[in-house]
């Protein structure tokens, strides 16, 4: 049977068993799976199974939520599929199977494929459901060709890792307990700048704590990134891009 483990970063902070009843997520607590984090809507997503099938499907959440790093509407799950919601990791395992869990040191997973490709439902459970996709639009097929992550990639200075998927409507850079790109050095400010991310799925840089540059041209308002752009900001140099 189907289990979700909850982890936050190297922990485990719960797990459930997806058999019957459907497995909600968010932060309110009557879900199945609590998140208490502003970045996790009330009712974030839920998983559940059709016809043999383990599903997922956003509630039309704010910050999303993403399977193998891509943003998703609805899609099949598979045993070792990892669910990002705000900084939270779900991972698909099989509860027969203990070593379905990923160690984290194989091969990167490949994304999720598309609903058209895995489902097949009989009629009236077949029209429901692709009632139910078509309602949430194109972007319920997981295309890598036009889903892609925005990505930080470090290039110069000291920070928590090397890489922060931008998955949040805010990107907080400095030293703070909130920042999502963690800056490490002893004088590091608690906000050294922060990116938004628009309505239109656009990101753009502006200042904060310290007044960042973009491209080696220093900005005193938000200016918006494209894939390339070096944000230099505390001592560190980031360049903004987007992962497959």
């Amino acid at each position: 049977m189907p289990k979700l483990v909850l982890k936050f970063g190297n922990s485990v902070l719960r797990e459930a068993t997806v058999g019957s009843q459907e497995v909600s997520i968010g932060r309110s607590p009557d879900n199945a799976i609590v998140i208490d984090n502003p970045a996790i809507s009330h009712y974030h997503a839920r998983v559940f199974n059709e016809q043999g099938r383990l599903m997922l499907e956003d509630f039309g959440s704010l910050n999303g939520t993403f399977v193998n790093g891509q943003r998703v509407k609805m899609v099949t799950l598979n045993p070792g599929d990892s669910i990002g919601v705000g900084k939270h990791t779900i991972l698909v395992t099989d509860s027969h199977d203990p070593a379905a869990l990923p160690s984290g040191n194989g091969p990167a997973k490949a994304a999720a494929p598309k609903i058209n490709e895995t489902v097949m439902l009989d009629t009236k459970e077949r029209r429901e459901f692709l009632e139910r996709v078509a309602a949430t639009g194109e972007s319920a097929q997981v295309a890598p060709a036009r889903l892609k992550v925005a990505t930080l990639v470090v290039r110069k200075g000291r920070t928590s890792q090397k890489e922060f998927m931008l998955s949040d409507k805010l990107t907080v850079i400095g030293k703070s307990g909130m920042a999502t790109v963690k800056l490490t050095g002893w004088f590091a400010p608690k906000v050294a700048a922060q990116i938004n991310r628009r309505e239109d799925q656009s990101y753009y840089v502006g200042p904060a704590d310290k007044v960042p540059s973009v491209n080696g041209q220093v900005i005193q308002h938000a200016v918006k990134l494209s894939p390339g752009d070096i944000i230099a900001v505390a001592g560190v140099e980031l360049e903004f891009v987007y992962r497959d």
